[in-house]
This record gives C-alpha cells, structure tokens and sequence, in this order.
C-alpha cells in the first residue's frame, strides 16, 4: 500500500483539494486498495479549539463541480508520526516544505516533494486563499496528481 500525505498550510484548499482528487483517481482506477490519502497542515492557524475547521467553502464547490466530495473533512495539523507513517509527504509550495522541517527535520528517507515536481512544469500550487482562484488550484492539482499517480506506476499523465 502506498501512503500519501497532502501538505499545505491550513488544510482547508489545497492539500484537502489535492487529497480528494487523488482519492477520486485512484477510485476511477480500480486502485482504492493500492493507496491510503490524507492532507494535513504545517500550521495550527486551522485546528484550533482541538477541531478542526472544514475544508474551505469555495474550495468545496469546486470539487463539487466535478462531482468530488470532501463531506466531514477537517483540518488538522502534521505531526512527526506522519513522516514515519507515510511513504510520500506532498507539498503545494516551497514556503511549507521549509515549515515542515520543525517536523521531518532534514528528510532523511527523501519523501518530500512538490505537488508540481510530477508536472512537465514545475514550481508551486498558488494559494486560492490568497489569489481566488480556485480553477488555477484545481487545473494544478489534477495534473499534479495525474502526474503522481504516473509517477507511481499507474495509469497515464493526462
């Protein structure tokens, strides 16, 4: 079984964005047995209150547009277990590959990467929280993960 973190940092657009694309991929595939998906959060900003907040609105209707749901997911924080745990820890941009130092330390075993290192055009998912654009993040991601699950051995690119 293959396990796959998200990683942003509020887990509330991208990652969550990224998580459930994947799992709708993997589930179009006949592979849901193969891979064990889930996101998490660098910072706390999200998790306060011990619950978590929901993925946001916006980012809900646009997988919603494509027949995703994302029903019941909160934010939560990364831990250091998770970088024990998973086989890959997938990251939206540079600025929460930095931030998650203080919990994988240096990455010894090389399993953090980019979102869009598995893309002909890499470098990092803009923040839809900031820009808006929640179609820039969903095109990003469906390549990306695409992409990955290429990468992994299965399926094709597009």
């Amino acid at each position: 079984m293959i396990k796959i973190l998200f990683i942003c940092h509020g887990n509330i657009c991208r990652s969550p964005m990224a998580e459930f694309i994947m799992k709708d991929l993997v589930e179009k595939n006949g592979l849901s047995n193969e891979f064990e998906i889930a996101s998490a959060a660098t910072s706390s900003e999200e998790v306060w209150g011990g619950r978590g907040n929901p993925v946001y609105p916006p980012a809900q209707r646009k997988l919603a547009e494509h027949g995703i749901s994302c029903e019941g997911k909160r934010a939560r924080q990364m831990t250091k277990k998770d970088y024990q745990y998973y086989d890959l820890l997938i990251c939206m941009d540079n600025w929460n590959r930095r931030n998650m130092a203080r919990f994988v330390g240096k990455d010894p075993d090389g399993k953090v990467h980019l979102m869009m290192e598995y893309t002909d055009r890499p470098g990092e998912v803009a923040d839809p929280w900031y820009t808006g654009d929640f179609e820039e993040t969903w095109q990003d991601l469906i390549e990306g993960c695409n992409g990955l699950l290429y990468f992994l051995g299965y399926g094709s690119k597009e």
